[in-house]
């Protein structure tokens, strides 16, 4: 009896828009290094259009996807079995569906946050003191889980709209204190670690305006924003001294448990995945 040809496993990104996504370079990068007849394709699908999409991939050859703007919220809605990271953070970036039918969802920004922090900053510790971290959004609230996880002592959170960090502080209780966005600079020298979720600095958006001059040696800054990828946050915390970690990382680290979970191989975030995803 012959082998009947195995099935090609297929992924995607989700979202809308979606051309501007890096993913597909990404996934593309390691199927090719590692030896995976697969495929992980770019899908830009309207909200209205999301549910009828997600629900009919696995009959289409889909073993999961990845989730951006503007669904994130809607997938955890979808979802027959959600991690408990992605139910504390109440978003979902990874879509697995399983055998029995089943839509299995996580959400891997903290872990790929961390894993690019340990990677570029392996002197970095949680418990050396407070985090600062800016602004109170999805990405928020996944990089304040994976610090509370490691053992961050302290996290302050400042937003723009200060009700949004209330609502974090309020979700993710007592190690979080929240301060007014004006007293995010003098909070500087006081932080072990820096982090900017915000867009603020990115292309086409307005630079992050807060006082820098309280950052210095000793200080871990992180920005999420990877276009471009040395912000003026990352650049001015260089230029005194302190230990900088650009965002593309967290891009990277973040599609690794999703890539395993796909295609059964586990990838390397090294500095040809890094040139893969920056062409």
């Amino acid at each position: 009896m012959s082998d009947a040809p195995r099935s090609v496993p297929l992924a995607g990104v989700i979202g809308h828009p979606i051309a501007h996504s890096r993913s597909p370079l990404l996934h593309g990068h390691w199927l090719r290094k590692l030896g995976i007849r697969g495929h992980y394709v770019p899908l830009d699908v309207a909200a209205a259009d999301f549910e009828n999409v997600v629900r009919m991939m696995p009959r289409m050859g889909f073993v999961g996807a990845n989730v951006t703007i503007p669904h994130k919220e809607r997938a955890f809605g979808l979802a027959d079995v959600v991690s408990d990271r992605a139910s504390l953070i109440g978003a979902v970036n990874t879509l697995t569906f399983r055998d029995d039918g089943r839509i299995y969802a996580d959400n891997t920004d903290g872990y790929g946050f961390l894993a690019n922090l340990r990677q570029n900053a392996p002197d970095w510790r949680a418990d050396a003191g407070p985090a600062l971290v800016l602004g109170a959004g999805g990405a928020s609230r996944a990089v304040v889980a994976s610090l509370i996880e490691a053992g961050a002592p302290e996290i302050v959170v400042t937003n723009r709209t200060r009700v949004r960090a209330e609502t974090l502080r309020e979700d993710f209780g007592a190690r979080v204190r929240v301060l007014d966005w004006v007293q995010a600079g003098r909070a500087m020298a006081d932080a072990a670690l820096v982090v900017n979720t915000t867009s603020l600095g990115m292309v086409g958006k307005p630079e992050l305006a807060v006082p820098l001059d309280g950052i210095g040696p000793g200080t871990v800054v992180t920005d999420l924003v990877y276009a471009p990828l040395e912000t003026r946050l990352l650049r001015i915390a260089a230029d005194q001294g302190a230990s900088v970690v650009d965002g593309l990382g967290m891009l990277l680290h973040q599609a690794v448990p999703g890539f395993e979970r796909w295609f059964g191989m586990r990838p390397e975030v090294d500095e040809a995945t890094r040139a893969a995803v920056l062409l």
